[in-house]
């Protein structure tokens, strides 16, 4: 049965690429840098009950030219499920940072994090891989959809990183896409998008794998205010519908008076 999934995956990204390599082995590379890619069992998790992401103790220190740099010093905070919180602060705040630690991305000097139960930071490479692509989902700047993919291609990629049954993945491509609004744009290519539509794409994506939390880094920096205000109200539908934890970094105070609750960082402290 694992052949028969692993040939389905190979034939569907030959179909993808076109038998482009060169192109397979880029979009493949970028997607394991954003969530990894799968390469055992995913890890057990333990139910907090209504607790979705619990960070204890958080620091990050970096070494810039033998100096200590200080981003996060002693984090500690509570995310229940279904909320939607709102990360600001200044630049160079630390934000960014937290949401990375958060998905998984980075690791921490010192402290945990538990999502879901799960103390990410105590899982090996694969497993964190394979934990990060079933239970978190990514929403960036920079939307990263491949140009010479159709948009239903384009959802459907973390699908197969998941080794998702083909056409139970297709149907829920379908339904994604309906949901973000994009249900008759499932053959257009990126390029004939506007860039909040390519947004909703982005956030489709982003759900495909139905994940517990949704992680955004400012997803609306580079929208006009009108699909800066569509891509939040999604945000919402997705809290609403799905009880999805949504965590969002924006430096915009009106984007984040929307959220259930706003943690603003100062210096890396939470102010």
């Amino acid at each position: 049965m694992a052949h028969k999934v692993a040939s389905e995956q190979i034939d569907d990204f030959l179909r993808l690429f076109g038998n482009n390599t060169a192109a397979a082995i880029e979009a493949i590379e970028h997607h394991k840098q954003a969530v990894g890619t799968p390469k055992s069992k995913g890890a057990t998790t333990t139910s907090l009950g209504k607790m979705m992401i619990s960070i204890e103790s958080l620091t990050k220190t970096y070494r810039l030219n033998r100096q200590r740099v200080d981003v996060l010093k002693d984090i500690s905070l509570n995310v229940q499920e279904g909320e939607f919180i709102a990360i600001t602060g200044a630049s160079g705040s630390g934000k960014s940072t937290l949401l990375q630690l958060m998905g998984g991305l980075d690791t921490p000097s010192s402290g945990r994090i538990l999502i879901n139960g799960v103390d990410i930071n105590h899982l090996s490479d694969a497993k964190r891989s394979v934990f990060r692509n079933q239970t978190i989902g990514f929403v960036f700047q920079f939307f990263y959809l491949q140009p010479f993919l159709q948009l239903a291609d384009n959802v459907a990629v973390p699908g197969m990183f998941a080794h998702s049954p083909r056409q139970p993945r297709q149907r829920r491509v379908s339904e994604l896409l309906q949901k973000v609004g994009l249900g008759s744009q499932e053959k257009y290519l990126p390029g004939q998008l506007s860039g909040g539509q390519i947004q909703r794409a982005a956030i489709a994506r982003a759900l495909l794998n139905s994940p517990k939390v949704l992680l955004a880094d400012e997803p609306t920096g580079n929208l006009d205010s009108t699909n800066s205000k569509a891509i939040i109200d999604l945000f919402k539908r997705i809290r609403d519908e799905f009880s999805t934890t949504v965590v969002v970094v924006t430096h915009n105070p009106g984007i984040a008076a929307q959220a259930d609750r706003e943690i603003r960082l100062h210096d890396g402290v939470i102010a």
